[in-house]
């Protein structure tokens, strides 16, 4: 496994927690990513928070005031310094499980997918405009899909 996570799960004696990936598996969707695009080991922070903490990130960050599935905060390291260390990626259990239902997926693929797309917006990749948004999902459909995972963006 190329993926070194620090795991860390913020919503303890949550009904949501029984559902939470382990670390083994998120460690083989960052894994997946490295690979995929020939990038070596790394490292990189996976919380696991309620609704309070990704709204106040959210709103802090990006000014939106709403809990959002996951948010991705690159390390960048001082100039003449290289650390192998990727950034952090937040992850909202009650949004991604309330998503999961709405679009009638299961919710450890729908895990895998945010962690997926988490890591490639620390790797650099975005969707701001349409042509990076079709790059950037293609992508996402082409690594999940070899981890057995169905395309995220078709209907259900």
């Amino acid at each position: 496994m190329n993926a070194i996570v620090d795991f860390q799960v913020a919503c303890e004696g949550s009904f949501y927690e029984k559902n939470l990936p382990s670390t083994t598996e998120v460690e083989k969707w960052v894994s997946t990513v490295l690979n995929h695009l020939n990038i070596g080991p790394q490292e990189l922070t996976v919380r696991f928070v309620e609704n309070d903490e990704s709204q106040s990130l959210n709103h802090t960050y990006r000014g939106k005031d709403k809990p959002t599935n996951v948010l991705s905060f690159p390390f960048e390291a001082p100039p003449g310094v290289t650390l192998n260390l990727l950034g952090d990626l937040i992850l909202c259990v009650p949004v991604i499980e309330r998503e999961a239902h709405e679009q009638n997926k299961k919710i450890i693929h729908h895990y895998a997918h945010m962690i997926v797309h988490g890591t490639l917006h620390l790797l650099g990749y975005d969707h701001i405009d349409d042509a990076e948004a079709e790059a950037m999902e293609a992508l996402e459909i082409h690594i999940l899909s070899q981890l057995g995972i169905d395309d995220p963006y078709q209907e259900h």
